[in-house]
């Protein structure tokens, strides 16, 4: 049974893609992986049907990972179409982190069909994009779409990164999933740089 407050909250994460209701297809996009020292940033762009209410689909960062990945599996059966980008390390250290994140949210968008024709974002404006864009600050605590899109981004990431974890032990990329914790740093200075590392954010470490 679903709380009168959780009820309450839906409708509310709702309210943006219930404003732009003229639209056909709204997309929700929102990265994981800024932060990281290794591994790739991860975009995900998520079309719910209209009028769609999952309960309990927030911030990713909010919940639980147990909670994350009951959602996605309920996410990936409810959604029109899921689209998965990313740029690896290599990437990042080539034309920095924003362009980056931007090339990945681009992917994501691309692997979308049918197309958008509007794009819900996390406080970005993405270039290159052809479809209109609404930027909504701390939009994956405010949007249905994007915190389903957040969802799916971080449960991709994760799950690649604690299969990185087997490839490289050591790091702790399992539990970190490649951010500077105390244990990864430590890691960094004894064992040096992984392959995965993301060569511009370790020179202070190395």
């Amino acid at each position: 049974m679903i709380s009168e407050k959780e009820l309450e909250r839906l409708e509310i994460m709702a309210r943006y893609e219930e404003e732009y209701s003229e639209y056909e297809f709204i997309c929700g996009i929102d990265e994981v992986g800024r932060g990281p020292l290794a591994g790739p940033v991860v975009a995900g762009a998520v079309i719910l049907p209209k009028g769609a209410r999952i309960p309990y689909v927030n911030d990713s960062k909010k919940l639980s990972e147990k909670k994350r990945e009951a959602l996605y599996d309920v996410i990936m059966e409810q959604a029109v179409s899921v689209g998965i980008g990313m740029s690896d390390h290599e990437k990042i250290d080539e034309i920095n982190i924003l362009q980056a994140t931007y090339a990945a949210m681009r992917e994501a968008i691309s692997k979308l069909d049918p197309q958008p024709d509007l794009l819900l974002n996390d406080a970005v404006t993405i270039p290159e994009v052809n479809i209109r864009q609404v930027p909504i600050v701390k939009g994956d605590a405010k949007s249905m779409s994007i915190a389903a899109a957040s969802i799916i981004a971080k449960v991709t990431r994760d799950r690649m990164m604690v299969e990185y974890d087997s490839v490289y032990p050591g790091y702790g990329f399992a539990s970190n999933k490649g951010y500077g914790t105390v244990v990864h740093i430590e890691a960094l200075k004894s064992l040096g740089p992984t392959p995965i590392h993301r060569r511009s954010f370790i020179k202070n470490f190395v």
